[in-house]
């Protein structure tokens, strides 16, 4: 396991560096342990972790029997703590989340009763067919950590992680999030089918066995927790903040979006780089990351022109604004 001393090494050049080389067996651990029931989703499972190390959340969306509940569940073993799944429908109220207070007979007094969301790990399945109302009481836990019932407020833990789902193809009995939910998700991931030598290998690891049974978690909350904050050290360039800022920008401009990514979504996009550096084992940031994370963390924040909306054209905006913007060469560890 990794010790939090261990992760902040040296000063150089007014800032931290990180010693990454530990954290690379966490990252391995946690691969290794999904993979033990879900196939063929790496780099999925790259991004969910990548999202966790960033303390920001993640909607999958897919159409059904692809996996998303199964590697979601896989995860939160894998990662331990505690875990609730909550499966979101049209009679579901807020109170069923955040909790309630009740008259204790015993005590004479009102009492609270937390809710499913004091967790640590929140798997949100299909959300999308909870009412406005209970979708709106996942605002303020997913931005601020804390929930609110009768004028009282209640921090959440530090440890605090959703993951949802939804399912793109089916709208009746549906409520569509709106931008200010979505704009809570650090990324907007989907699972892509899987190829005949991936569909045999699942074939032939679940015909005997159930794998997700006997998964155990692999690491400590505490472990964690120091490679969230060891996140936020990661180094980046000011060539590359500078990129960062004009891919933002180009958003704002684009004749086919009405609305770009907002400064949340900036900050989000900040910290996507970062920690996908260190899933990746280093202590930098480097162009390939912007490139990988840009589409998971930006394409959801977009609101398209009338027309211009055919399914993708968001993620093909962010593709074209990547590839129209001219990516700066320098030393990117600051060495």
């Amino acid at each position: 396991m990794i010790e939090s001393s261990h992760l902040i090494q040296t000063k150089k050049k007014g800032g931290l560096l990180l010693d990454v080389s530990l954290f690379c067996d966490c990252k391995d651990r946690v691969l290794k342990n999904c993979g033990k029931v879900i196939v063929g989703k790496d780099e999925v499972i790259n991004l969910v972790f990548t999202s966790f190390l960033c303390s920001g959340h993640v909607l999958l969306e897919d159409v059904p029997g692809t996996g998303k509940t199964m590697l979601l569940r896989a995860f939160a073993k894998t990662i331990g703590g505690k875990f609730k799944r909550i499966q979101f429908t049209p009679d579901l109220l807020p109170s069923d989340l955040t909790g309630i207070n009740f008259y204790n007979q015993k005590t004479g007094e009102f009492q609270f009763r937390e809710g499913p969301l004091f967790s640590n790990i929140i798997l949100a399945d299909e959300i999308n067919r909870a009412t406005p109302r209970a979708q709106s009481a996942m605002l303020e836990c997913m931005e601020e950590k804390q929930v609110s019932s009768d004028g009282t407020t209640y921090a959440l833990p530090a440890l605090f992680f959703v993951i949802a789902t939804q399912n793109p193809l089916e709208t009746l009995g549906t409520f569509p999030l709106p931008e200010a939910q979505m704009d809570r998700f650090l990324m907007k991931l989907s699972m892509e089918a899987l190829s005949s030598a991936e569909e045999t290998q699942m074939i032939a690891r679940f015909l005997t066995e159930e794998p997700l049974a006997e998964l155990s978690s692999v690491c400590q909350k505490e472990e964690i927790r120091a490679l969230q904050e060891a996140c936020k050290e990661v180094y980046l360039h000011p060539e590359l903040v500078q990129y960062l800022v004009r891919v933002v920008q180009e958003t704002r401009v684009n004749s086919k979006i009405a609305s770009g990514v907002s400064p949340r979504g900036t900050l989000a996009f900040l910290r996507a780089v970062q920690g996908h550096a260190l899933v990746q084992g280093r202590n930098y940031v480097v162009p390939e990351d912007f490139k990988t994370v840009a589409v998971p963390v930006l394409a959801h924040r977009l609101t398209m022109q009338i027309g211009a909306d055919d399914g993708r054209a968001a993620e093909s905006v962010i593709e074209e604004i990547l590839n129209r913007i001219d990516l700066p060469t320098e030393n990117w560890s600051g060495r």
